[in-house]
């Protein structure tokens, strides 16, 4: 059995990070076009933008909220006229995916900084292309990961809490589909099966969450960085990026998919949508009863959703709902990496026992 691991070339993490973005940018240049989010672009880059320019060379572009074609093709244009070295994407998982696909298209390197911890999104080789609509269009499968991450935890405790929360609600899906990946023998997002040390690190992901999550919450509300956040922010970031990868994806990510099909959810961040997908899973797969309560304990003290309630979804019919459910085991989504028979009529099961126990959670 042939396994392959993912890594990015260089992970950097901690507090003042982003200062030292021009020095990164000499290992491949003097260049760097910089593709950010209208926040980052207005209030994080002009206060450490001399710092970085003593070093290299940017040209800043506002990302304009969507990662559609029309968007990358207008990105790449510029970057090439700019003749950049290497591309920067700075700011949420949209821009940085985003980012990596206009470094593909113009066959440069590329530096993530991501301004939230919200997805694991940064260290890896895929960017999800979405639809003028906001419906998940298609993967994007890279060659390689990206060549340096750097995440500055001083920017990630600046932004609002729900990030953070919602990066857990992606990261809490990592060892549960690396393990139905194992399970099954099913493949990684590279087609070869996972190795021992991403699915221990998916492991690790998980362990961590249940541990630091709730401390790394108060830390954020705080604004400041503690070594409880940090751990977080490595978990969200790096452990759920090389474990969702390197260890494969199952249920919880298909069922987000389907998720977006319907229009009440597109208000509501991934890893929100995510938790329903895990905890549907719970569901699916037939977990035991202390687990379940666990994942639902952990969701509730942390803040992410545990109901359809809570993802925009209130009043959602049984008709809509098996839109989801037939969304979620599209021929090609990752779902049938699973080691048990899925259908539209399971998963919509899974969607309504999830939806009605997390009511009933929130009673106790």
């Amino acid at each position: 059995m042939i396994t392959t691991t993912l890594f990015p070339g260089r992970y950097i993490q901690g507090p003042g990070v982003i200062k030292t973005l021009g020095k990164e940018i000499q290992r491949f240049g003097k260049k760097g076009f910089i593709i950010t989010d209208p926040l980052v672009y207005d209030e994080i880059l002009p206060d450490v933008l001399s710092q970085i320019e003593k070093d290299a060379k940017l040209e800043k572009e506002r990302f304009e909220g969507e990662c559609t074609d029309n968007e990358i093709n207008r990105l790449t244009k510029k970057s090439g006229k700019f003749n950049a070295d290497v591309v920067i994407g700075f700011g949420g998982g949209k821009t940085i995916a985003t980012a990596k696909a206009v470094a593909h298209e113009i066959k440069k390197p590329v530096i993530v900084l991501p301004s939230l911890a919200s997805t694991d999104a940064p260290c890896s080789a895929l960017a999800v292309i979405y639809t003028e609509k906001g419906e998940v269009e298609r993967y994007l499968i890279l060659p390689e990961n990206p060549n340096v991450v750097m995440v500055d935890t001083q920017v990630v405790v600046n932004a609002p809490v729900r990030f953070l929360i919602s990066g857990m609600g992606d990261a809490l899906a990592t060892w549960f589909e690396a393990e139905s990946c194992k399970k099954a023998y099913s493949p990684n997002m590279t087609g070869n099966h996972g190795s021992m040390t991403a699915h221990f690190l998916a492991q690790l992901c998980y362990e961590t969450l249940i541990k630091y999550g709730v401390a790394a919450k108060d830390a954020c509300e705080a604004g400041v960085s503690t070594p409880a956040l940090e751990k977080i922010v490595e978990a969200n970031t790096l452990l759920s990026g090389l474990g969702f990868e390197s260890g494969g994806l199952a249920t919880a990510h298909s069922i987000h998919n389907g998720l977006t099909v319907l229009e009440g959810t597109h208000d509501y961040f991934h890893g929100e949508k995510v938790a329903i997908g895990v905890l549907s899973s719970l569901w699916l797969t037939d977990k035991p009863t202390h687990l379940i309560d666990e994942v639902y304990g952990f969701c509730q003290d942390i803040g992410l959703p545990v109901t359809l309630e809570q993802i925009g979804l209130s009043d959602v019919s049984d008709q809509d709902l098996y839109k989801v459910a037939k969304a979620s085991v599209k021929e090609e989504e990752t779902i049938y990496n699973e080691a048990i028979p899925v259908s539209a009529d399971s998963v919509f099961n899974a969607l309504k026992i999830a939806d009605h126990y997390g009511k009933r959670f929130l009673m106790k």
